[in-house]
């Protein structure tokens, strides 16, 4: 009895998180030309045939439990931790009213990220907010007014453009961006751009020193990469 209703609570669950995962890896950016849901799907393939494995060995510490109560239990707690993974804050960016141009988030040594731009466009998040966020921000201006409506993305399946710019002390600044764009151009990527290292504060930029493989150049540029 008491392993029925744990094989019928814990298989619940497992199916209400895979469920709930699927929906989720939608919105996940993917890489190259593979989708999220796709590369995502392959992670959850993964995940179901490694908790088999896990499973069977499993079975012989807890013999009182059915197979199908284990791995029901084994598949909830992975699926758990995947979407824990897959965790993306939903940031509020504040710009200047009838601001038009490029939103840049610079990684940055901050503890509480700065979202109110400045009149440049430029803000500060730190480590763990540049290394989750993926999902579309909500974006107002000072007077509360949302416009989301003109914020263009990197690409229709990636909104944040992640990027690298050059140079502050012969080491990289990594940013975050988006672009507010008119009314007029709704839609349409308008490619701004600006020499960020003559702009930030550098007091609150966390730069990074450019790994061997990659080239300082002295003249000021900008690379956007999908990641």
């Amino acid at each position: 009895m008491k392993d029925r209703k744990l094989k019928i609570f814990a298989g619940l669950i497992s199916s209400l998180l895979l469920i709930s995962l699927i929906v989720k890896l939608i919105y996940v950016p993917g890489g190259m030309i593979l989708s999220g849901l796709f590369l995502g799907s392959i992670v959850l393939v993964a995940i179901l045939l490694g908790c088999l494995i896990v499973t069977t060995f499993l079975k012989f510490a807890f013999k009182n439990y059915s197979f199908l109560t284990l791995y029901s239990v084994i598949t909830a707690l992975s699926f758990l931790i995947f979407h824990y993974n897959l965790y993306s804050p939903t940031l509020r960016i504040t710009v200047p009213e009838g601001f038009t141009g490029k939103v840049t988030l610079v990684l940055s040594n901050v503890d509480d990220n700065i979202l109110k731009v400045d009149g440049n466009g430029i803000g500060y998040i730190n480590q763990w907010t540049f290394d989750r966020t993926y999902t579309e921000p909500i974006v107002v201006e000072t007077t509360g007014k949302n416009i989301n409506k003109r914020c263009v993305g990197f690409n229709p399946s990636t909104f944040w453009g992640k990027g690298k710019a050059c140079c502050l002390e012969k080491k990289q600044i990594h940013t975050l961006s988006f672009e507010v764009v008119p009314f007029d151009k709704v839609g349409q990527k308008q490619y701004y751009s600006k020499d960020l290292a003559k702009l930030v504060d550098t007091t609150l930029v966390l730069a990074i020193k450019p790994d061997r493989y990659t080239k300082i150049q002295t003249e000021p540029f900008e690379v956007k990469l999908e990641k």
